[in-house]
């Protein structure tokens, strides 16, 4: 047998050991074959003739060789064999596990969502039980796995002589380690996958629920136009009365089913549901029906006013004008018209005492002779209008006391937690990194306190009598509001760093301090709930200010509390921009900003197979400003769990001096076009509403109707 150490043996080769066999026939050919090959072995290496294994013992330690060579090896070559196809089995196997799953990832990338909530919840059921097969297989694989890793391990990995033992050790340790990972990330598509569609199946719910209650509310309100008649005797207003009622009880009951559609609505919102703004929408689309109603089911109110007002002329009408003329018959009329009152309807209830001075101020000398019950049915009138005046007083009570519970609580928060930074002995339960981020976890929030507690509030209380002068009290103070978008611009920093502190020990002990029932983060939250409450009391007293004087100021400063609500919200939004290579600051305020669906279609080039195949749109969060449009890809990443807040990755922007609009897409009332550059690329763009669309048209007509009247001042 000729043997070619090249061939034989591919790695570097130092030293041969020839063991000659001990018969004298296989010597003999052993001897033979060497000669044949000794050139070989002379050139490259040293070759040493053994004449029995002791001799091999010298070179080779025992525990290097098998029995059969004299050694202490535990080697079984056909256990070795098993342990090895067992190894490249499993490698195999995890190799088709990441194929499967790779597979079925691009099955629900590529998912086709249909309308039919039926076919949302088989596809749930149906992916759900892949996915639990999928991680079945994997539980087994792994098994498999750490089978294996026991076998080698029991084999003695830890031992320097089984080095081949120790490789596969670590072959199997790093395939399982793949395999973790894998599910890991697995588990993670899958949970994000699993979410958007659970969402979108409570999407098709809510909108299922909300055309069933739209169509109850337009019938509701179809009924309420043909009642709306006029009323000019008692027998019409009784049968319009009537009427009414009944259909009142009807809406009493629809607008509460309303309520609790609108009650699931801002739930779904608070999970940070992707159709946040659709739904938000719908809530507010049935906001509005139901304060529809509510507004003309108040004049079944009016009428009953109107009934107990006739009611109350005919008793005046009835009374004898003698009796007025003493004392005690002057007392008994006032008697019968107390007792008149306490039937009164809700609206114009005031209690007997007043009423009594009133009547007192009317049954004066001077008209005791003159025509009384035409006197009292003014009286009436009168008390009538004074209601309104009554419920004006009462909104602008609340709003000056909520404005002084909202300074007291800045000032507890500013000297329980942010003073107690300095306090020495709170001082071992401060983290020092926290005491030189306290401008971040509270913002300007002593700022926010002293306009309020110093300027505010005393304009708030000089309004108390006259209520007519808050509006202009706003609107004077209009520019000192803009401190608040600094505080809200903060305010996605302050959460952060109260989420990494807010199991701090010294929190903790301010809150026992303050008797706060609420942490510090709902304290945070104060400035951004105060804003909303204002215009919604605003809201309350043009309601309760027809044709009054201040009226306009009143509703400018509603405008502007509106104004500064969607500014700040904007501003929120600007400030989660991430990639823009420019200063985003330079661009200037935030005109509008929504979420949309966009199509992308390129008049140059090559079509890319992704966007030809492309049947879904992309989800894109636009931003308008007056010189460009940015669209960007909004992402959960801020945060953990339900305390995510989203950012937006800048994906592209457009001069709007190059930019052109075509307001109406066949197909879809919802769409419309943003071409760029004579249409060297165009954008179909979807609203989530008809709505949201009109008014973004409106928006793009006057930033390219001012360009165009700008270009033509050049010219």
């Amino acid at each position: 047998m000729k043997y070619r150490s090249c061939a034989s043996f591919p790695g570097n080769l130092h030293l041969v050991l020839v063991l000659r066999p001990t018969s004298f026939f296989h010597r003999t050919v052993t001897d033979i074959g060497f000669r044949f090959s000794q050139e070989d072995f002379m050139l490259k290496m040293p070759v040493v003739m053994l004449s029995s294994v002791t001799d091999l013992l010298h070179y080779i330690d025992e525990n290097q060789l098998t029995s059969e060579f004299g050694g202490t090896l535990d080697y079984c070559h056909s256990d070795w064999i098993v342990l090895r196809t067992a190894i490249e089995s499993f490698a195999v196997t995890v190799k088709d596990i990441a194929q499967m799953l790779q597979g079925f990832g691009t099955e629900l990338a590529e998912t086709a969502l249909s309308d039919e909530g039926k076919t949302i919840e088989y596809l749930l059921e149906s992916h759900t039980d892949k996915y639990r097969k999928l991680k079945d297989a994997i539980r087994s694989v792994s098994k498999e796995g750490r089978h294996l890793l026991a076998s080698l391990e029991s084999s003695g990995k830890e031992d320097d002589s089984q080095w081949d033992v120790r490789l596969d050790w670590e072959t199997v340790q790093r395939l399982l380690a793949q395999l973790r990972d894998m599910e890991s990330a697995f588990d993670g598509f899958f949970e994000k996958h699993h979410l958007k569609l659970h969402q979108y199946l409570q999407l098709l719910r809510y909108e299922q629920s909300f055309q069933e209650m739209e169509l109850c509310l337009e019938h509701l309100t179809a009924q309420e136009r043909e009642l709306s008649i006029s009323v000019d005797t008692l027998v019409q207003t009784e049968q319009a009365l009537k009427r009414l009622d009944s259909l009142e009880s009807n809406a009493q009951e629809v607008m509460s089913r309303a309520q609790i559609i609108i009650l699931h609505g801002h739930q779904l919102s608070a999970g940070h549901h992707y159709a946040m703004a659709l739904i938000m929408q719908r809530c507010n689309e049935l906001r509005h029906y139901c304060d529809t109603l509510n507004a003309r089911y108040t004049c079944v109110l009016h009428l009953q006013a109107h009934t107990w007002c006739d009611d109350g002329a005919y008793l005046l009408a009835n009374q004898l004008i003698d009796k007025y003329q003493s004392k005690e018959g002057a007392q008994a009329a006032l008697r019968d018209i107390e007792q008149f009152l306490e039937g009164a309807p809700s609206m114009l209830s005031l209690g007997p005492d007043i009423l009594a001075i009133e009547y007192e101020a009317v049954i004066t000398p001077q008209l005791a002779n003159n025509a009384l019950w035409l006197s009292l049915c003014l009286l009436l009138c009168v008390y009538f209008c004074m209601c309104v005046c009554v419920c004006r007083s009462h909104v602008m009570r609340e709003l000056i006391e909520t404005e002084r519970i909202y300074v007291e609580e800045l000032l507890s928060v500013l000297l329980g937690y942010r003073a107690e930074m300095d306090n020495p002995a709170l001082s071992g339960l401060l983290p020092p990194i926290l005491r030189s981020k306290r401008d971040i976890l509270f913002g300007n929030m002593p700022e926010i306190y002293n306009f309020h507690s110093r300027v505010f509030l005393q304009d708030l209380e000089g309004c108390l009598e006259a209520p007519e002068s808050v509006g202009a009290c706003f609107l004077e103070r209009k520019e000192s509001f803009q401190m608040y978008e600094c505080y809200c611009q903060n305010k996605p920093r302050s959460e952060a760093l109260w989420r990494q502190f807010s199991d701090c020990g010294f929190f903790q002990e301010c809150q026992k301090k303050l008797e706060h029932k609420l942490g510090l983060d709902s304290y945070l939250l104060k400035p951004v709930q105060r804003l909303t409450k204002y215009q919604l009391l605003l809201k309350e007293l043009l309601k309760h200010s027809p044709d009054c004087e201040g009226t306009s100021e009143l509703q400018g400063a509603l405008t502007a509390m509106l104004d500064l609500l969607k500014s700040v919200n904007d501003s929120m939004h600007q400030i989660a921009i991430t990639g823009y290579e420019g200063d985003i600051c330079e661009l200037g305020r935030v005109l509008m900003q929504g979420s949309f669906s966009v199509w992308i279609s390129h008049k140059k080039g090559p079509t890319r197979m992704k966007e030809l195949a492309r049947f879904k749109p992309m989800q894109r969060h636009l931003f308008l400003y007056e010189r460009v449009l940015l669209f960007c890809k909004r992402r959960e990443e801020h945060g953990d769990g339900c305390d995510k807040t989203p950012c937006y990755s800048f994906k592209h922007c457009l001069k709007m001096t190059a930019v052109g609009i075509t307001e109406n897409v066949k197909g879809d009332v919802k769409k419309f076009e943003i071409w760029y550059s004579g249409r060297e690329e165009v954008y179909v763009v979807q609203a989530p509403t008809l709505e949201v669309k009109m008014t973004w048209l409106n928006e793009l007509r006057r930033i390219l109707t001012n360009q165009q009247k700008l270009l033509r001042g050049l010219i």
